[in-house]
Order: structure tokens, then sequence, then C-alpha cells
């Protein structure tokens, strides 16, 4: 099992870890602050660098079978370092700083449109989301309105866990009908946007809804007979 430190903080952008193992398939760390793709969030980029100076770009992060291990994929031709080896990993900060913007203005959308989600997809600095609204009709200016309203709140983003059986006692927390929350380790991490809203969620996400930025709602696609698409993109 991989310590996943990008749960407990979404800002480390550097962090110190031990090689597990190591082949073309993925490089294992005893802890990683690289997020392992999953929920609609693509896995983070990056580099590690090994003891000896050489970097090993990463081209992808995503969880082995066990959905427990974090695998970080090499670039090809990447240098691998040896099991044992104390390495550092590094962010390609930019990129996840995006998507965790992206992440946490989903978030808000959903609160937006109160509807069941299902699907999605976190992008750099953009996303979208699929609802079953029914018959609503949806406005894109008054939902982009809405959406700007709770950005400017500056409401603060905060984590907490409860166990697998108090969420199960509490179906209405669980907002996605597609991506069900990651369960089965005992506890469920649900993450709060201080009087908005309230979800189990395992992705990153900024600190305060003021860092979201402006956000524009682009696009309303008919998806089905009751499901609409809304693209979101960020300033």
């Amino acid at each position: 099992m991989t310590e996943k430190l990008f749960l407990a903080d979404a800002y480390l952008r550097e962090a110190k870890a031990t090689v597990v193992s190591a082949d073309a398939r993925g490089i294992v760390l005893s802890a990683t602050n690289f997020y392992a793709q999953g929920g609609g969030q693509p896995g983070d980029l990056g580099e590690i660098v090994l003891p000896d100076g050489a970097v090993a770009r990463i081209a992808n992060t995503i969880y082995d079978a066990d959905r427990q291990t974090i695998l970080h994929v090499p670039a090809e031709a990447a240098p691998l370092p040896a099991r044992g080896d104390e390495v550092t990993i590094r962010l390609d900060w930019p990129l996840r700083y995006s998507r965790m913007r992206a992440h946490t203005a989903l978030h808000l959308l959903t609160a937006v449109l109160p509807y069941p989600v299902t699907g999605g997809s976190v992008g750099e600095g953009d996303g979208r989301l699929d609802f079953d609204s029914g018959d609503a009709m949806l406005d894109k200016s008054a939902i982009e309105q809405q959406l700007n309203e709770l950005i400017a709140r500056d409401a603060a983003t905060s984590m907490r866990w409860i166990t697998d059986a108090e969420l199960e006692s509490n179906p209405r927390l669980v907002k996605t009908l597609s991506v069900k929350p990651p369960m089965g380790t005992g506890r469920v991490r649900l993450v709060e946007i201080e009087g908005i809203d309230l979800q189990p969620c395992g992705g990153t996400h900024v600190a305060r809804t003021s860092e979201i930025g402006r956000a524009s709602v682009t696009q309303i696609e008919k998806k089905g007979k009751i499901n609409r698409r809304v693209r979101i993109t960020l300033e």
C-alpha cells in the first residue's frame, strides 16, 4: 500500500520517499504526493529525482490492480531507480493546481444543479459534469451567475473521514451515480465546502473557493432524454 500524501495536503509539491519496486510498468514508492488517476481526475505528472541526480519523468500516475498501490508510470527511456533508493518526487505543479481549481469548481456546480451526476471529467482549468436533470430547463447564464456567486464567497474547503458504515447510512451524501466513493478500507473521505457542499471525494481541491477564479459555462449539451452535460472553463 502506498501512503497517499495528497489526501492530507493537496499543496505538497515535493516529497521524499523510498523505492519499493521499479520497472517499465511503474515505479512504486513508500509514499507519494502524486494523485493517481480516478474519479474523473487524471493522474499527476512530474519527475522523480534519483540519488545520483538523474531525473525520471513521470508520464502518468495510476492505481495498480489492488487499488491501494500507486504506479508512477515512467516516460519512455526514463532511468529507473533501484529498490531501496531514497528519491525526491516533484509534481508538475501548474498542471496539478489547474486541476485542483477545476475539481473544486465542479463540486460547486453540483450545488447549483442539485441533480444526480451520471459522469464527469476534470481538465486543465476546465471540466464537465453530466446531470440527470429530468424536464428542468437549464439556463447557461443563470448557472454561470450562481456558480460565480458561490466562488466569490471565498468559502473554506476542508476534509474529514467517516466509516463505510456511516456513509451507507447516509446515502444522500453520494451525488455521483457512475463513480462510487472509494470504499473498502473502512473509512471514506468527505470533502466539505463550508456552507455549500459536502460529498465523498478522493480528489485534490483548493483551500478556498476564491482560488478558483471566474468560471464560464461554455456549453450545455443534450446527452439523452433527461441527461444534460454542462461544461465549464476557468479564467
